[in-house]
């Protein structure tokens, strides 16, 4: 079972279709689920790919149109007569947290647990961090304020080399400062390196979630190397002046992000209701980046 995987339950854009559900994405890391966005329909995605509401902690919103937020008030409703305990935080700009506390208020009524806010701001700043993992936003170009987020494991322990250390009687007092790189210092002032007793740490992966945004040519610098990105690809070239006007970007302009950014593998998404059939998206794509996978409700991507 991998530790860091990315749902897609809605990856369509503003206007309904019989194809796609609005956007909304759950990233699970390490048996926890943090929600991107919360389109309409959004709680019955969830079930269907049976993810698990009381893993749910945190929900970032990257903008408040509503394709992106109207499937709140119902997820919130749902929690409550689930009667989940806990708490969950909404992370979200400072507007948004007051409209979404009036509607939540209204038609969510008693909550049996702990609703925060945490207010964000278009910058490029950590707003989370956990043992394993931090978040932080990057300022995106759109009709309003909006940001992408990137989810970075922290750096893993190092590997015990338990031959190595049970030569040298390292006490197990001594481990975690060996996992952390340490050297170990004998009683007698001899150093033993640490790469002596220990193994490489496994590597540590990411993921990027760029949703609504016009292209920015500088922002691949601002995402780095990912092991995942998803870009939004609302069109396609034969409508890139419609991208540009209502801030959106298009296939070809996701892969020259995930291209120069380093990115290993492209998840595209944000699909304009306009468009009957997705594979141009992947075919647009592939021209100038060819690791792209074409995104639809009920994906599954494993990280590790």
């Amino acid at each position: 079972m991998s530790s860091f995987s990315i749902h897609t339950l809605g990856c369509g854009s503003a206007k309904p279709s019989l194809r796609h559900q609005p956007s909304c994405t759950v990233v699970e890391h390490r048996g926890s689920l943090y929600m991107i966005d919360c389109g309409e329909g959004a709680q019955r995605a969830f079930m269907q790919q049976r993810l698990s509401f009381s893993k749910l902690r945190h929900i970032f919103i990257t903008h408040m149109h509503g394709d992106h937020v109207l499937g709140l008030p119902g997820l919130i409703s749902t929690l409550a007569l689930s009667g989940n305990g806990g708490e969950i935080t909404i992370h979200t700009f400072k507007e948004g947290v007051k409209h979404l506390k009036e509607i939540i208020n209204y038609f969510s009524g008693e909550i049996p647990f702990f609703l925060n806010y945490n207010i964000i701001k278009p910058e490029e700043k950590v707003i989370l961090e956990t043992k394993s993992l931090s978040v932080r936003t990057i300022p995106l170009e759109h009709r309003m304020p909006t940001v992408g987020y990137v989810f970075e494991e922290k750096p893993k322990p190092r590997h015990i080399n338990p031959e190595m250390t049970s030569f040298h009687n390292v006490p197990v007092a001594w481990m975690k400062r060996l996992q952390e790189g340490e050297d170990f210092v004998k009683p007698d002032g001899s150093v033993i390196p640490n790469a002596m007793l220990t193994k490489p740490a496994d590597p540590s992966y990411s993921y990027a979630h760029i949703s609504d945004t016009a292209y920015i040519p500088d922002i691949a610098e601002k995402i780095g190397p990912v092991d995942i990105l998803f870009h939004e690809t609302t069109y396609l070239d034969d409508r890139i002046e419609d991208a540009k006007q209502r801030g959106h970007s298009t296939a070809r302009q996701a892969a020259t992000v995930a291209k120069e950014a380093g990115a290993k593998r492209l998840l595209t998404g944000h699909y304009s209701s306009r468009y009957k059939d997705d594979t141009p998206f992947l075919k647009e794509a592939q021209e100038v980046f060819p690791n792209v996978i074409l995104n639809n409700e009920g994906l599954k991507v494993d990280l590790y």
